[in-house]
């Protein structure tokens, strides 16, 4: 799959071609197990956007969870009295499994400090 500039040359000299042909020209397309082939027009188009400068951000939208529904930036001590915040935020601040945090309590807040991080100032 053509990505960036070769993208955009090949594109240009397909020319007039219709969209089908254009993205398979530029390679997106899949064989799937029964033979047919499947055009994955989605990966094209944001290929194709990102190689004229439009970017993505892999975690999704900034403020937008699970469903596309907007965040609501609270959290709720549940029955069992653990607190959680979930996957969308996790994902925005690029926690990964297996990291570890320091829990720093103060009055009314929890502040999580990577272990071995040095301790920002606010």
């Amino acid at each position: 799959m053509l990505t960036g500039a070769d993208l955009l040359a090949k594109v240009k000299e397909l020319g007039d071609a219709p969209k089908t042909e254009l993205a398979k020209g530029c390679g997106y397309i899949v064989t799937k197990k029964d033979g047919s082939e499947q055009v994955k027009f989605t990966q094209f188009y944001e290929a194709l956007l990102e190689a004229k400068g439009l970017t993505f951000s892999t975690g999704g939208s900034a403020g937008i969870g699970k469903g596309g529904r907007k965040l609501s930036y609270k959290a709720v001590v549940q029955g069992n009295g653990n607190l959680l915040i979930g996957k969308a935020y996790t994902a925005m601040l690029d926690l990964n499994p297996g990291d570890e945090y320091e829990i720093k309590l103060g009055r009314k807040q929890i502040r999580l400090v990577p272990v071995g991080g040095a301790e920002e100032e606010e």
